[in-house]
């Protein structure tokens, strides 16, 4: 009897279907086609001792089991839950009737117990695109699947309930999630907040910018000054996730394997810390089984890069491609996968290899050229790319002994979200365009453009600086966002002066930064 079962594999980190097809005629023997990987094909043993457990009786006949496409290499062990039910209602062993209108995934223990997979929310968002009506997932994934309205998510622990579920007997419920609970619930919850920080009002000045457009920024200043401290405050104060984002960020954690169990949707900004030894293929993904990396996991997020000089050249270079064009594609011999890449990148870093170059109280150890070929690690295009670069002084004694509360992320996150809506309602028109920092050059001349007065003072500062053309764009785009914030349509001189002094970092002025 042949019975066809649809599933699901992943691409990168979006589903395809994957139709399992399974037939029984006299003979012995197991075969799996349809270019399968090891995991799939030890599959056997692990189905053989489920239906055992489950109470069923494995048949003993020729089992020819077919993953369609079969042009397209499978992985992974979530296949395990629907050939074993296309294995026993071949044989005879239930009767389940529109089996077009189920897809099944999962991977099974000896014992018949489902375990959870990867990449549930992908596969979710696929069977409804299918018009799939039910989704029978592992338990330990019905919260991620259940987000995905539009389709009846079935959480099941054994095998022996999927197989209930498929004919008629069951009484498990599909699972009902309210999104919008959830995003309410975990709207304000951070543990960190910036009215702990002490003086820096200049850097959080850089941040609330840096936020309210969605720029890169990078930090310069001794140890001790309170750059990471800062960073990982920066998610208190960025504009709260969309449902299609976060759907996007769910789909990409999901797929990585990244999720707690239990989770669902992803409701606040990722927020990805590599160490400074991370390889190229950890950052930007890939691998001999894709997945992606901390530029993607990032997506909607930031990526925070502590020690910026301290990470190899080749792994900084390949940041350049992603952040200017906010996707990155991996191809390698035997794949091709796209994967998203649109977030904020944030660096620190010491001005020198002993970290007190132009230290107020403390004598920097370095000479002149240890300085330079500390700098020259980061290179003028990749410096180019970062809008926003800001130097950091040692907060003093009084500043930190200081009781008055400061201003606290609740308040800062204010304008930055009225900055943002101001950016949604100008760019709502334009395909890919959400702030500031994605505006191309015809959108800089629309809308960044400065007047007669606020265009020679950048020409007279780029002149001066010798900065380069891209350093000019990023200019005009911080400065549209200064203008956000303070809720002028036209962009001023002021405004123009405010972003100039956010470039203090590029090549030509490095030096007299303490001077």
């Amino acid at each position: 009897m042949l019975v066809k079962i649809y599933s699901a594999a992943i691409n990168g980190i979006n589903a395809f279907p994957v139709t399992v097809e399974t037939e029984i005629w006299k003979g012995v023997g197991f075969s799996i086609v349809g270019m399968a990987d090891t995991a799939i094909r030890e599959s056997y043993e692990r189905m053989q001792a489920a239906i055992r457990h489950s109470g069923y009786e494995f048949p003993h006949y020729r089992i020819t089991i077919n993953l369609a496409p079969a042009d397209i290499k499978k992985e992974g062990a979530q296949f395990d839950l629907p050939m074993a039910v296309a294995v026993l209602l071949s044989a005879g062993c239930g009767k389940a009737e529109n089996l077009e209108d189920v897809m099944l995934t999962g991977e099974l223990s000896l014992d018949g117990s489902v375990l959870p997979v990867k990449g549930i929310l992908p596969m979710a968002i696929k069977a409804r695109e299918m018009g799939i009506k039910r989704l029978i997932v592992p338990e330990a994934n019905v919260t991620e699947a259940g987000v995905v309205n539009k389709v009846e998510v079935y959480g099941v622990k054994n095998l022996r309930e999927a197989m209930e579920i498929l004919e008629g007997k069951s009484d498990l419920r599909p699972v009902d999630i309210d999104t919008r609970a959830l995003f309410a619930a975990s709207c304000e919850d951070f543990d960190y907040d910036f009215s702990e920080v002490k003086g820096q009002e200049s850097v959080k000045r850089a941040f609330e910018i840096a936020c309210a457009g969605g720029h890169n920024i990078i930090m310069i200043g001794p140890p001790g000054a309170g750059k990471s401290m800062m960073a990982k405050r920066l998610p208190s104060i960025l504009p709260p996730l969309g449902m299609a984002e976060a759907l996007e960020t769910t789909k990409i954690h999901s797929v990585a394997g990244k999720l707690d169990r239990g989770s669902m949707l992803m409701t606040q900004r990722p927020f990805r810390t590599p160490h400074h030894t991370v390889s190229p293929v950890a950052l930007v993904g890939g691998g001999a089984n894709p997945m992606p990396g901390e530029i993607s996991l990032a997506h909607n997020g930031v990526l925070f890069l502590d020690e910026f000089p301290e990470f190899p050249r080749q792994v900084l270079e390949v940041l350049r491609q992603p952040i200017e064009d906010r996707v990155i594609t991996v191809a390698r011999a035997k794949y091709t996968v796209n994967y998203p890449a649109s977030f904020m990148l944030v660096a620190s870093m010491n001005p020198c290899p002993c970290g007190y170059y132009g230290h107020p109280t403390r004598p920097c150890t370095c000479t002149p050229g240890a300085v330079s070929r500390y700098m020259s690690r980061i290179s003028g295009p990749l410096l180019d790319r970062i809008d926003i670069q800001v130097e950091i002084e040692p907060v003093e004694f009084d500043a930190m002994a200081d009781p008055t509360p400061t201003e606290s992320s609740f308040e800062i996150r204010k304008r930055v979200i009225k900055a943002r809506e101001i950016q949604q309602e100008r760019y709502k028109d334009v395909k890919g365009v959400h702030c500031n920092a994605q505006m191309n050059t015809r959108l800089l001349k629309e809308f960044a453009w400065p007047d007669k007065e606020g265009m020679a003072k950048l020409k007279d500062r780029m002149t001066r600086l010798n900065m380069s053309a891209r350093a000019f764009d990023r200019i005009l785009r911080v400065a549209r966002t200064i203008a956000d914030l303070d809720g002028s349509k036209e962009v001023k001189v002021a405004h123009i002066a405010e972003a100039i002094g956010y470039r203090s970092l590029d090549r030509g002025n490095y030096g007299t930064l303490f001077s």
